[in-house]
């Protein structure tokens, strides 16, 4: 029988040929008459079944036998697999931080460029004051600040310059050249990045004041009339109006990751006002 050897009729213990006597003289229902030592009770022939098999490979007798897991039949175990694991996880993290660091670096290089040149856009509309003739912010600059746009609910203090090329709106909001200049009858249209000077865009509402300063040192003051989102292919602006109007357009979502989407947002705004202060 399947009990007496184990595999390739490797002769068993002595124990085992007592359980080969009573499965032969008790049939297919054993004697109850072998009882295992450890747990002190009688048990049929599947146990010893696995005790041969065990026994067979080496095992010490009375030692239960059953299948390797993986774990134990490799040389790579738990505590080396866990092991990977955490240095794989150790790179992803230090990954992520070189890149979260460099993302927060870069961040930080854009608002500093953004402050630094209206520091000197300042000097420059100061010069134009006094010559009243456009003076470049720096020696190679390819445009000059055409108006100052100020927002006192929201503490907003620009100088807005000619054109919406990318080298002018890296330093500040730019006046759209087809359009009316700032302060001036008809539509005039400024576009900044939502991410630095128009940042302050999300949070302006109806109502809101807006004011320009022109280089003749008149004020224009508007108000807040319409806040909306469009796509840039149905953007479309009317060049000329019956009233001084300002629209100040940014890129949106404003806390989009990715740049360069189609949607914009667009406040628009009607002058209510004009008055001549000297600048400061």
């Amino acid at each position: 029988m399947a009990c007496a050897h184990a595999h390739g009729g490797v002769p068993v213990s002595r124990g085992l040929r007592t359980l080969r006597a009573l499965c032969r003289f008790g049939g297919s229902k054993p004697r109850r008459a072998y009882a295992g030592a450890e747990r002190g009770r009688p048990f049929g022939c599947d146990p010893f079944r696995s005790l041969a098999r065990a026994e067979s490979e080496g095992a010490a007798p009375g030692t239960e036998w059953r299948p390797l897991s993986p774990a134990e039949s490799s040389p790579i175990g738990v505590g080396a697999r866990r092991d990977t694991r955490v240095r794989v996880l150790g790179a992803i993290a230090a990954v992520s931080l070189v890149v979260g660091l460099w993302e927060f670096g870069s961040a930080l290089y854009i608002d500093a460029k953004a402050e630094v040149a209206q520091m000197l856009l300042r000097t420059a509309w100061v010069r134009m004051h006094s010559s009243g003739t456009p003076a470049k912010p720096w020696p190679w600059a390819d445009t000059h600040p055409v108006a100052r746009l100020t927002v006192a609910s929201h503490h907003v203090d620009v100088l807005v310059l000619e054109g919406v090329n990318g080298r002018a709106l890296a330093f500040g909001p730019g006046h759209v050249e087809s359009s009316t200049l700032p302060g001036e009858r008809g539509h005039a249209v400024i576009s900044a990045h939502r991410d630095t000077h128009f940042r302050f865009l999300r949070d302006l509402a109806i109502g809101d004041e807006i004011v320009i300063e022109q280089p003749n040192g008149d004020h224009v003051v508007y108000r807040v009339t319409g806040l909306a989102i469009r796509n840039e292919r149905d953007l479309a602006l009317r060049r000329e109006t019956d009233e001084a109007t300002l629209s100040l357009v940014t890129c949106y979502p404003f806390d989009a990751i990715a740049p360069g989407g189609p949607l914009r947002y667009i406040v628009t705004a009607v002058a209510h006002g004009t008055t001549h202060t000297p600048s400061i």
